[in-house]
């Protein structure tokens, strides 16, 4: 009977803290239809080439908090939410990672967004950007993979909590215990903000436990995608690929953004 008190008590702060927060954190870009479902791209600065930031697993376009103001001031970027995580809608077609690609394409040519681009991956979103660069390869100039993910990582322990997060997340267990949001600490407070919001929420993490459970797929498939000869590539190591991180630390996510503006330095250059 305890039990089933405290759950119902876990499920009903769940819900009132969720829906406080629907209104507390409206999209900051636009939703786009792409056919099946709207995405959610956020698009600042001017300038070209543009830069597209691939978000982490159970990242969103907030997650990019530090690295987005501070390219904007160089050109134009552009981050965005995959089908089913932060704003965007999940659709109701099963999760398939190779359609990820073609996802990102239509919605870049939907928002008007030009290439060819400088493309920018974390960890599994390093993965989802060497497939983009494979399947188009006219449309980028260059690829940036941040601590691209791995065959065999993360955890076996990682997997189990993200499988288990949708459920502890409708009992509000990870809401009262901030076990996942806690990962967000340090970024600045508009990103954050929005960040700890979805990492409670089932539906964002729903989405987020199917691409980890595809993971090695994933991975696998983009490791026979086919890079045009002559594209640039830039490898940048900041937590290594055998952990699920976010660029929280303002040092790092520098790192990051210097990468990014002396690529874009040199595409620019050499048009």
């Amino acid at each position: 009977m305890i039990v089933l008190f405290v759950t119902l008590a876990g499920a009903t702060y769940q819900g009132a803290a969720t829906a406080i927060e629907r209104r507390q954190f409206p999209h900051p870009g636009r939703m786009i239809d792409i056919g099946d479902r709207q995405l959610h791209i956020y698009c600042t600065g001017e300038g070209s080439p543009t830069v597209v930031l691939e978000a982490p697993a159970a990242g969103m376009s907030s997650a990019w908090g530090w690295v987005q103001p501070a390219v904007a001031q160089t050109t134009r970027v552009c981050s965005y939410d995959r089908a089913g995580l932060g704003w965007s809608e999940a659709g109701d077609r099963p999760y398939d990672p190779s359609a990820v690609p073609d996802q990102l394409h239509t919605l870049l040519s939907r928002a008007g967004e030009r290439g060819p681009y400088v493309l920018v991956g974390h960890g599994l979103g390093a993965v989802f950007a060497k497939l983009f660069a494979g399947r188009f390869p006219a449309d980028v100039r260059s690829l940036i993979l941040i601590d691209p993910a791995a065959t065999g990582s993360p955890s076996a322990a990682t997997m189990r909590l993200v499988s288990a997060s949708p459920w502890l997340a409708r009992a509000g267990v990870l809401r009262i215990t901030r076990l996942l949001s806690h990962t967000v600490v340090g970024l600045p407070e508009s990103s954050a903000g929005p960040m700890t919001s979805f990492l409670n929420r089932p539906d964002h993490l729903t989405r987020a436990a199917n691409e980890m459970a595809r993971w090695n797929d994933t991975v696998n498939l983009a490791d026979t995608a086919q890079l045009s000869p002559g594209l640039r590539v830039v490898a940048v190591s900041v937590n290594g690929t055998d952990r699920v991180t976010f660029l929280t630390d303002s040092s790092r996510a520098a790192e990051v953004t210097a990468a990014i503006t002396t690529t874009v330095g040199q595409v620019a250059f050499a048009r």
